[in-house]
């Protein structure tokens, strides 16, 4: 089975490479450390920018999405985060001034994971999406050991720091970020796009506290013929029935994890949650076998049973769940943020 059980503990505060939140030992990057000059730095380690002439780019700028990278091309900052094939730093990109995330990947780990083809259709889509919950990936580059992400930078890091802090949400504050996240998935799923790995850990915040997915490891591009994917993938706690039962899914695989995360972040762990044992996970899940505690709202326990369908077609569709009495009681809250 080509899933991994969520580890609980904390974990890093930015964007980290595909799948679950694995911590991978040593990897430092080689030839980054050197800032330009001795300017000053500032609290993210960045040297602070020079003073620029009318006309010169500044730093709401971004960088220019079709040009040819290096690494000279930025100025790196502190480590923001780390996964199993490498680590994300704050950056700056020199000409532009623009802060950005940049992911490192490294090349001896990628191959000996066989997950290249994996990467390629990661940064494939992810380039290709345009949507305010959505991170944005601006590019990428190499070089003989390395493969680089120019990504968006989520400055309130990651959605999954911020449940562990406050153990669980108000509905209030739930319902927002399942409103943003279904218009992101509406979105995706118009492109035909299946993310196949919501979860708080591939939810960033940005500087508003907007939430935007990242992470698109797992996701695939269906064509229009078929629609239809069998590949199992994604993270135990999070995957529906028919992926633990190696039937076929569609976009409706998202919306059991919108059902999942909604859940979570309302009771403050995932509804089928067996930390002991995996196989009783995955009982749970094709059994439906879930409860509630009584501080859940029956418009939030409604919507919750409504997204956690056994039978995928039977499952609230996107539209639906923004016009729900649950996002509909608190859209005048999440307007006015």
């Amino acid at each position: 089975m080509d899933t991994t059980k969520r580890p609980r503990s904390s974990s890093s505060t930015n964007p980290s490479p595909s799948t679950s939140k694995r911590r991978s030992g040593p990897g430092h990057l080689k030839h980054l450390g050197s800032m330009q000059g001795h300017r000053q730095q500032d609290k993210n380690g960045l040297a602070t920018p020079r003073k620029r002439r009318m006309g010169e780019a500044g730093s709401n700028t971004r960088p220019q999405p079709y040009r040819h990278w290096t690494i000279d091309d930025f100025e790196i900052g502190r480590k923001l985060g780390q996964g199993k094939f490498g680590h994300v730093y704050l950056a700056r990109e020199k000409q532009s001034g623009y802060i950005i995330a940049l992911k490192v990947l490294y090349k001896e780990e990628i191959n000996s994971m066989a997950v290249e083809r994996q990467l390629r259709r990661e940064v494939e889509i992810q380039s290709s999406l345009r949507h305010t919950n959505i991170l944005r990936l601006f590019g990428y580059f190499d070089d003989e050991t390395r493969v680089f992400l120019i990504l968006e930078y989520a400055s309130k890091g990651e959605l999954f720091e911020e449940l562990q802090l406050k153990k669980r949400f108000m509905e209030s504050v739930a319902a927002k970020y399942v409103t943003q996240l279904a218009q992101a998935l509406l979105y995706l799923h118009h492109k035909r796009v299946i993310h196949r790995d919501i979860k708080p850990e591939n939810l960033l915040l940005g500087l508003r506290g907007e939430l935007k997915i990242a992470d698109f490891g797992w996701s695939v591009k269906t064509d229009v013929q078929e629609s239809r994917r069998s590949t199992l993938c994604g993270t135990l706690d999070y995957l529906p029935p028919e992926m633990i039962e190696g039937k076929k899914h569609d976009v409706s695989a998202d919306l059991w994890s919108l059902g999942v995360l909604l859940y979570e972040m309302i009771c403050g762990k995932p509804p089928f949650e067996d930390a002991e044992n995996s196989q009783e996970t995955c009982r749970r899940i094709v059994n439906v076998d879930i409860s509630y505690p009584d501080f859940v709202s029956k418009e939030a326990r409604d919507l919750i049973q409504k997204l956690l369908q056994y039978k995928s077609a039977h499952r609230i569709p996107l539209r639906q769940v923004l016009e729900h009495p649950l996002i509909k009681r608190y859209e005048h809250l999440n307007k006015s943020k």
